[in-house]
């Protein structure tokens, strides 16, 4: 029989690695300042422009940039020191941030120097992404590494959860978005800080010299493994239709009719549903039949989307979000354990870097999706719309790869 207390320990095993929690630490207070911004601009665009479109076009500026640069960036993770690299990139969103501070300080009342920043901030998340992922390999044993993942998630989640709670009060209380954004300038200059404090071990890792056929390993490696490709791309259209992120303060103002305040409640209501989700998996790490739960919690998700959708309560709208969150989450897990385990350390960042161009195309191009539609249907239209397409490609996925449907477990998902 297990000991109760045994258990407890090894859902949490990962944190009793210092690099891991120290890293954990950085991401939390980065997650924290990027999250607060994003509410901030959001509620900062929409009040300008009244328009859900706009709200697309924020998600359209970080995007494109990650497109531009997925090549390079990937690269850079696999030949650069990892830790400096993420070091750099924190200076960087502080750097973002304090732009939207001055313009916030100047009275700037037109979207477009808020979109620059936006690009801006895209080109540090297109360098961010792959070496937040690439490194973490790096800082717990392997038979660690789906705690750390789980465990990594709920403090990713649980930043989601705080950021937008703590933006929307701050933007309220001081009516604007000055106060936010210096809150998310130190945030970010934490993150420095804790990165900084990092010693990931000296691994030696072959020197590929920059060239087109090196850059595009990533891509090559994702095409001949069937089970990813069809794992991130289900990830990328199910959410590319059904993300409803970017058009909550249109929800919060204009439907459920609650302010700054409800629209961070909003925001964090999904990564509760996810910390949640993610804090289970690390009791109760999934070990059979990953392939069909990955098809049924997207089915799920598209589910709880229209429920959002259709609701007009704040308690229901936050209770579908958080369901909408912990469906996700499982999603999240199973790929995320996948690609990192089954990956060679000297690519990582390659492979890395491909699929944040997948997931940046699902939530930043979601976004711009949903703005459009909303702008031609009606905000309530394209919601239910993007819920009803996620179901649609899920069972489309189920057909297209059958190797989705026959994945048992880890190992088989590794071989």
């Amino acid at each position: 029989m297990t000991d109760p207390g045994e258990s407890r320990l090894a859902g949490r095993v990962a944190f009793a690695h210092p690099n891991f929690v120290l890293f954990q630490l950085a991401r939390f207070t980065s997650v924290i300042g990027t999250e607060m911004q994003s509410v901030a601009v959001g509620w900062q665009v929409y009040e300008i422009t009244k328009r859900p479109l706009d709200l697309g076009l924020i998600g359209l500026a970080q995007f494109f940039p990650g497109i531009l640069l997925f090549l390079i960036s990937g690269h850079a993770a696999d030949r650069l020191d990892r830790r400096r690299l993420l070091v750099a990139c924190h200076c960087g969103f502080a750097l973002c941030f304090g732009l939207l501070l001055w313009q916030s300080v100047r009275g700037v009342h037109s979207v477009y120097p808020i979109y620059v920043v936006m690009v801006l901030v895209g080109v540090v998340r297109s360098f961010t992404g792959p070496v937040t992922r690439a490194i973490l390999p790096q800082l717990v044993p392997e038979e660690h590494f789906p705690n750390a993942v789980a465990r990594a998630a709920t403090v990713f989640q649980t930043a989601t959860i705080l950021g937008p709670a703590l933006g929307g009060i701050v933007y309220a209380a001081f009516r604007g978005p000055v106060a936010v954004y210096a809150g998310a300038i130190a945030s970010a200059i934490a993150a420095a800080g804790f990165t900084l404090r990092i010693k990931t071990p000296a691994k030696p890792r072959p020197r590929e010299e920059m060239s087109l056929k090196s850059m595009l390993a990533g891509i090559r490696y994702i095409w001949r493994q069937k089970l990813v490709l069809g794992s991130i791309s289900l990830d990328l259209f199910a959410v590319l239709l059904g993300e409803p992120v970017a058009l909550l303060p249109a929800f919060a103002k204009d439907i459920l009719h609650v302010g700054p305040w409800g629209l961070g409640l909003l925001r964090c209501s999904k990564g509760i549903g996810a910390a949640a989700m993610a804090i289970l998996l690390a009791h109760r790490p999934l070990r059979r039949k990953m392939g069909t739960t990955l098809l049924w919690t997207v089915a799920v998700y598209g589910v709880f989307t229209i429920l959002f959708g259709i609701s007009r309560s704040l308690v229901l709208s936050m209770l579908a979000l958080a369901l909408v969150g912990a469906s996700d989450m499982v999603s999240v897990i199973i790929r995320a354990t996948f690609l990192q385990l089954g990956t060679p350390d000297e690519m990582r960042g390659r492979v890395n870097a491909v699929d944040m161009v997948f997931i940046g195309a699902s939530n930043q191009v979601g976004q711009f999706e949903s703005g459009v539609t909303a702008q031609w249907f009606g905000t309530v239209p394209a919601v239910l719309f993007g819920g009803i397409g996620a179901i649609v490609v899920t069972g489309l996925w189920a057909w297209l790869f059958p190797e989705l449907r026959r994945a048992e477990d880890v190992g088989s998902l590794r071989n």
